[in-house]
C-alpha cells in the first residue's frame, strides 16, 4: 500500500501546477484547464482526508463531498467554455490580452 504522504505531496504538486498555469498563461483554455488541475488536487485531499479520519469505510463524508465537488467542477467547465466560445466569437482570439479591450 502507497503511504499517504505521497498522495499528499502528488496533490500539492498538482496544486502548485495549476496555480502556476494559472499565473503565466494568457490562454483562456489553458487558464481553464489549470483551474481544473487545482479542484482535482482539492478532490484528492478531500478522498485522502476521509481515508485518514476514518480508516474503516464506515464513513464516506469525504468522497461524497469529492462527488459532489467533481458535479460542480463539470458544471463551471461548461459554463466557462461556452463563454469562452462567445468571447472566441466576438474578438476572434482566445487570448486575455485581446479582453482587455472589451473594457474600452
Amino acid at each position: 500500500m502507497i503511504p499517504a504522504g505521497y498522495y499528499f505531496v502528488f496533490s500539492a504538486l498538482l496544486f502548485f501546477i495549476g496555480v502556476f498555469g494559472f499565473v503565466t498563461r494568457r490562454n483562456l483554455i489553458a487558464m481553464l484547464i489549470s483551474v481544473e488541475l487545482i479542484l482535482n488536487a482539492v478532490d484528492m485531499n478531500f478522498a485522502l482526508f476521509n481515508r485518514i479520519i476514518y480508516p474503516h469505510h464506515e464513513f464516506f463524508e469525504g468522497f461524497f463531498f469529492t462527488l459532489f465537488s467533481i458535479g460542480v467542477s463539470a458544471a463551471e467547465t461548461a459554463v466557462a467554455i461556452a463563454i469562452i466560445i462567445n468571447v472566441y466569437r466576438n474578438f476572434k482570439s482566445d487570448q486575455v490580452d485581446r479582453i482587455q479591450e472589451m473594457k474600452n
